[in-house]
């Protein structure tokens, strides 16, 4: 059984989601061999990141302008936004499941997500249009205190999130997905990217898509303090860099949808701790 990295440059860190704002939807990466600072490592850790392999690295966006930032595995942000983040308390134990600081709140909890059918290459196939019709009806049958109205079109300006294909990413031989957090306003991150999956099932590209629209909602990945899920014992996140959610388990859980690697034999579907999570949270 085939696990898969998700590649989610910036969905680490609540707020941090400069690359993913509705102008900075990209098309081309760029890295720079910048050192990154000991401060700017100090607080990737305190925040729940692991710095150990942070770089500097510019994006080039859609309207041509550049923003220049630090990304550490699956997490992207600004420096000037980094260093505006709070640290998060101490105190829980880190085999739980987690939520960031901020989550969807008040009138942003009804989310008008698009699905972009546009050209460039980051048009929706018809294979990730099926994995979001799925995804957002994983979300909706819950009955929770945030649902999702869908759409499929190029008017992603005047929505609340997009999905969108990211040929850029897809050409580097990157498989899965990127999104953000939610803002300190309580509106969800707005730009969802998938790519690399048209070899996958359908019930993958749901897997894939539920994922990140988590992350969105304000999911942390499960197994964040291990990654063991990526076959990847040992590797830090941080100090208590998240949130536990009540009634989640206290050690690994297999099946969860917000694992930070993906099996290719993914259902698409919550296991009953996601949903208990979700319920908690919404």
């Amino acid at each position: 059984m085939k696990r898969i990295k998700f590649l989610a440059l910036c969905a680490i860190a609540a707020g941090l989601i400069t690359s993913c704002q509705k102008q900075d939807l990209s098309n081309e990466i760029e890295t720079e061999n910048k050192e990154v600072s000991k401060e700017v490592k100090l607080h990737l850790e305190a925040i729940g990141v692991n710095a150990a392999d942070a770089i500097m690295q510019t994006r080039t966006l859609l309207d041509g302008s550049q923003v220049t930032g630090v990304r550490s595995g699956d997490y992207f942000s600004t420096i000037e936004d980094l260093m505006k983040t709070p640290t998060l308390a101490t105190g829980e134990g880190n085999t739980k499941q987690y939520r960031t600081n901020n989550l969807v709140t008040g009138s942003n909890r009804t989310i008008d997500i698009i699905g972009y059918t546009g050209g460039g290459g980051f048009g929706l196939t018809s294979k990730e249009r099926t994995g979001l019709q799925w995804a957002v009806n994983n979300f909706n049958r819950l009955n929770i205190s945030i649902s999702f109205r869908l759409t499929f079109g190029t008017d992603y300006q005047s929505k609340d999130m997009v999905v969108y294909h990211d040929p850029n990413e897809e050409a580097a031989g990157e498989q899965g997905g990127v999104a953000g957090f939610p803002d300190a306003q309580g509106r969800p991150n707005f730009g969802v990217a998938i790519y690399g999956l048209s070899g996958y099932s359908n019930n993958v590209n749901e897997h894939v898509i539920t994922h990140e629209i988590g992350h969105s909602i304000g999911f942390r990945h499960t197994d964040w303090f291990s990654r063991q899920s990526c076959g990847q014992s040992g590797e830090s996140a941080g100090s208590d860099g998240a949130i536990h959610i009540p009634g989640t388990p206290t050690g690994y859980d297999s099946t969860s949808i917000m694992l930070a690697c993906f099996s290719t034999s993914a259902t698409g579907e919550f296991n009953s701790n996601d949903i208990t999570a979700l319920n908690y949270l919404y």
